[in-house]
């Protein structure tokens, strides 16, 4: 029987927002995905922008490549938004990282959680 645990984003402190610094690929560490292929993270997250302007957002979901790991590709986040949702329960393994770029650094804050499932 598989058991949830529900745990913080690798690329947060303490449960804190992580804001994207990257402005290009490798983007900034959002999570990096538990070990082997037994096991899943399941991932939500919501992006928020904190600037009076509008920024795009790429989410690089487990590896670089354009466009086979780009999970959402400058995805424009309006000025002073509210969090957006931009994954919705999508799984990942095997050690794999979840990065995001901005075409405005710092102006898009990423926050979330991941239910671990063993």
């Amino acid at each position: 029987m598989s058991t949830y645990s529900r745990v913080l984003l690798s690329g947060s402190t303490n449960g804190r927002a992580i804001p994207v610094a990257a402005t290009a690929s490798p983007g900034t560490a959002i999570h990096t995905a538990i070990a082997g292929t037994a096991a899943f993270d399941e991932l939500y997250l919501w992006a928020s922008n904190v600037t009076a302007a509008t920024a795009t957002l790429t989410l690089e979901w487990g590896g670089v490549t354009d466009p086979g790991d780009h999970m959402v590709k400058a995805f424009a986040i309006p000025a002073n938004s509210p969090p957006i949702p931009i994954a919705t329960g999508q799984v990942l393994n095997n050690g794999l990282l979840v990065k995001a770029f901005s075409g405005t650094a710092s102006a898009i804050n990423v926050t979330g959680y991941v239910n671990r499932i063993q």
